[in-house]
């Protein structure tokens, strides 16, 4: 009777273990549970009181542009409430101009009734009020790929998936673009691709946070439209070139003014072009005003079709064109896979099978063609069908474009240890590294001018969001194991932009000057760049995907922040915060660490590591 007495509560023991080790299944108690819940209604709490008393605070800012669209000071505080990611974090700063550029973003929101269709599309502005560079909405094509990252973060999907429409399908694709006193080269196109960008691969970044299957049903077809044109317009023609098939551009439709790549290529140039010099060229390429010059030029005057108002017409195959094109190729590859799945079709499976071989051609084009091996960066070449100038010339200086490729994750991943290398330069002061923020070429090189409305050293916030992700990419999608000093480094880079930003009357403008700017100059409010999806995804790493599920993999650096709070974030028709703490409870003692994600008000993933890879499926 003892013996089985016993065997008895040893049966009883290992039974109430076994349910205390399923209760406790998600990695936290019940009790513990309360401990993370009541944080998040506190915190989440706190987060809409500093949104709405910042947007009071914006609201009340002077001199400062009237909105695009119907989100103004008398609405756009229940609007960002409603709709916009929560942030809260110890790290004031970043804090407030986070939320400061979704007031910013909220007016450039418009409604734009398009008399070519009858129908009203919601568009996203740059600039306020009309430009004669943009289409006829007001809205321009060259911060789109930027517009997209950050604004499908946005609640509600409508804004992005009429954006897309009007740019694939509506009067910019079919408008051919204003030729006007703006208007500096001699190749027709739609206002669709007036300026080079990725939106695409925007709609593909879209549609992982706010899938529609119907929707891109409708859409895939324009959307491989878009990229034809780019085929038929934007690419090198001579077969016998080094750079045939790439993609080309000049630096004013790359959005890039003028660059010292097209400077050195230039002055390589004989004939049309024998007018740049090494000792002359500032006086006809460094900025706006100096093309006057170019313009009454003998050669000008021999050649008329070689410049267009004395902008020379000299397309490059840059690292950035090529990078965005690639992305767009690979999104429709993905997206025609993701269609199939749905909608199954033998074309459709041919047509992802056909996008992902034209990617990996463009791939191992830009690999073998801009990757200079004793340089260790992607640089440019000159176009090998110029009608003036020199071909497939490379120019040797580094420029930032060069880290265009890790935006789209390009590089190959088993030789990324390779093309790592171009990244010491990312935080050398010969490099891209300096002290109000990073530079758009390299400061070693003796044209280096931070002082000219060029991307001859300059910085300009558009680039600093395409860099940012190429390197938190690099960190997050191809090293994995990050150190604490290039944590450290990329935080490092967002503080710098963040402070930019100013401290009384918040702005966000075109650009700074590397060396000791204090705030941004040319214009206000101004939405060329992101920051919103800087913070989301790059630095907080919330990684997005078509499947039923996410990640989270920040590259915070431990010891920097004490907290951060990210919620009201709708994704894939779920509703989802995250917290990392280091101290959830200060009665208590020791680490108590730990990252938290809940999915419609329900902890479902924690991880006692800030900077691990969480993976986190959503509920059926």
């Amino acid at each position: 009777m003892n013996n089985s007495f016993k065997l008895c509560n040893q049966l009883r023991l290992l039974t109430a273990i076994a349910l205390l080790v399923t209760f406790c299944s998600t990695s936290v108690c019940y009790a513990q549970q309360q401990v993370y819940n009541k944080e998040l209604l506190k915190l989440k709490a706190a987060a809409r009181l500093k949104l709405s008393a910042q947007v009071d605070e914006f609201n009340n800012y002077t001199d400062r542009p009237e909105s695009d669209g119907p989100f103004n000071k008398t609405n756009n505080k229940a609007f960002l409430l409603q709709n916009t990611p929560l942030f809260l974090a110890s790290d004031s700063t970043i804090n407030k101009v986070y939320n400061y550029r979704w007031w910013m973003i909220s007016k450039h929101l418009k409604q734009y009734n398009d008399p070519y269709d009858n129908k009203q599309y919601w568009v996203v502005t740059e600039f306020f009020g009309p430009r004669p560079w943009a289409s006829l909405s007001g809205a321009i094509t060259c911060p789109a790929g930027q517009q997209f990252y950050d604004v499908r973060w946005l609640r509600d999907g409508k804004f992005l998936r009429s954006y897309a429409d009007y740019f694939m399908k509506g009067s910019a694709s079919k408008l051919n673009q204003r030729e006007n006193g703006n208007f500096l080269t001699y190749m027709s196109r739609p206002e669709s691709h007036h300026f080079s960008s990725w939106m695409i691969n925007g709609v593909d970044a879209f549609l992982k946070i706010h899938p529609d299957n119907k929707w891109l049903h409708s859409e895939l077809p324009y959307l491989e439209k878009h990229q034809q044109v780019w085929d038929s317009l934007f690419t090198v023609k001579n077969p016998a070139a080094k750079t045939a098939g790439m993609y080309k551009i000049l630096d004013l439709y790359d959005g890039m003014e003028f660059s010292l790549s097209a400077v050195l290529g230039l002055i390589h140039s004989d004939g049309a072009y024998s007018l740049y010099t090494a000792d002359n060229w500032r006086n006809y390429y460094l900025g706006w005003g100096t093309d006057n010059n170019a313009a009454k030029s003998e050669q000008a005057k021999e050649y008329p079709k070689a410049f267009r108002k004395g902008y020379p017409d000299f397309y490059l195959a840059r690292p950035s064109i090529n990078s965005y094109m690639y992305g767009n190729l690979q999104s429709l590859a993905t997206l025609y896979a993701v269609d199939e799945a749905i909608y199954p079709q033998d074309k459709k499976a041919q047509k992802a099978s056909m996008y992902a071989k034209k990617a990996e051609r463009l791939q191992q084009k830009v690999l073998n063609v801009l990757w200079d091996k004793d340089e260790q960066f992607f640089n440019t070449l000159s176009a090998g069908d110029n009608e003036y100038g020199a071909h497939d010339y490379e120019a040797k200086v580094r420029e930032s474009v060069g880290y265009t490729p890790w935006y789209f994750d390009l590089i190959p991943g088993k030789n990324y240890t390779e093309y790592g290398k171009a990244w010491e330069m990312f935080s050398s002061r010969k490099g891209f590294y300096n002290t109000s923020g990073m530079t758009t070429a390299e400061q070693q090189h003796p044209y280096y001018n931070e002082r000219a409305y060029a991307w001859n050293g300059r910085g300009w916030p558009f680039e600093n969001s395409v860099v940012y992700k190429g390197y938190a990419n690099y960190l997050r999608d191809y090293k994995k194991n990050s150190t604490q000093a290039e944590k450290e480094l990329l935080l490092d880079h967002i503080e710098k932009l963040a402070k930019l930003h100013g401290d009384k009357q918040l702005n966000i403008g075109e650009w700074y000057i590397p060396s000791d700017g204090k705030t941004f100059g040319g214009e206000q409010d101004y939405f060329h760049s992101t920051f919103p999806d800087i913070i989301i995804e790059d630095l907080l790493g919330f990684k997005a995907s078509h499947n039923n599920s996410f990640t989270v993999a920040p590259l915070l650096p431990n010891g920097k922040w004490d907290y951060f709070y990210l919620g009201n974030i709708r994704y894939h028709n779920h509703d989802v915060d995250i917290i990392w703490k280091k101290d959830w409870d200060a009665k208590k003692s020791g680490n108590q660490s730990k990252l938290c994600v809940w999915v419609d008000g329900k902890l479902i993933a924690s991880s006692a590591s800030l900077n691990g890879n969480l993976l986190v499926k959503l509920p059926n």
